[in-house]
């Protein structure tokens, strides 16, 4: 797992409001690495999704189930 380069994401993330503001608009884990590689970070929307839950400084991550989604 790639948790190392999902820390520094989540840091950097912290830092940057409009990374965050799109990081909270994108609609799948996979959208969100998407966003990281973009950046230079790589982890997969499946890592993403298995941190779910935990605390990473000041940052939560969180699995969001939309109803009537069936991706």
């Amino acid at each position: 797992m790639s948790l190392d380069q999902l820390r520094a994401f989540l840091a950097r993330m912290q830092k940057d409001e409009a990374l965050k503001r799109e990081v909270l608009a994108a609609a799948t884990a996979d959208d969100v690495a998407q966003i990281g590689l973009r950046l230079g970070f790589e982890f997969s929307g499946d890592e993403l999704l298995r941190v779910s839950g935990q605390r990473f400084d000041r940052v939560t991550v969180r699995k969001n189930d939309l109803p009537g989604e069936y991706n």
